[in-house]
Parts: structure tokens; sequence; C-alpha cells
């Protein structure tokens, strides 16, 4: 993307920081996990509320649908973000979200 024109990114969006493809985690986890902050941490001037849960809520309905080998991968990621996280001096809030995601949004339920 162009810096070209761009606008500045609006007062009270919530953005995830950029993940360095050197780490190896799932492009479509990121994409996942970025999506998530901005719709679960924008103020309510930048996304409407109702339309954000509705799009968390099929967000997470996919998620749930991970088992085996994928699951796996995911859980490995999330532990290497997790690093990175508190390696990069993350604010604690978002430690404790990449920390607690597969939990908060219902992943991890019913799983070993």
């Amino acid at each position: 993307m162009s810096d070209a024109g761009a606008s500045e990114v609006p007062e009270g969006a919530a953005v995830f920081p950029l993940i360095p493809a050197e780490l190896g985690v799932n492009p479509l986890l990121l994409a996942v996990l970025h999506a998530t902050v901005f719709l679960a941490g924008s103020d309510d001037d930048v996304v409407h509320p109702d339309a954000a849960e509705e799009a968390l809520q099929y967000l997470t309905s996919y998620l749930q649908r991970l088992d085996g080998p994928l699951l796996r991968q995911v859980r490995e990621d999330m532990v290497c973000l997790t690093a990175f996280a508190k390696q990069e001096k993350w604010p604690k809030p978002l430690v404790r979200l990449v920390q607690n995601f597969l939990k908060e949004y219902g992943i991890e339920k019913g799983q070993a």
C-alpha cells in the first residue's frame, strides 16, 4: 500500500502490531487476530458495536471448527506469538489477549 494520499488511522482504532514473516505464524491466523483486535477493541465511533459483535461471532464460530493438526498448529502459533509479545514488551493487555485468545473465544472448549 502506498503512503501517498493515505489518511491517518482515526483515533480510537485498535491495531494489532505487525508480525514479522520470520516467526512463521500462519498468515490466516494473523489476519483473524488483526480483525479481532480491530473489531473488539476499537471505539464505538470507529466501528459500530452491533456490527462488530456480529462479525466477531462469525469469526469465533469459524475458529471453533478447528481440530486435529490445524488446532495443534494454531496452539503452537499462539505460543510463538506470546513469546514474541513478551520479548517485544507489548502492553500487558495485548500480551494477555494473545495468551488467552483460544480460551476467550471458545476455541479450546471441549479440547484436551
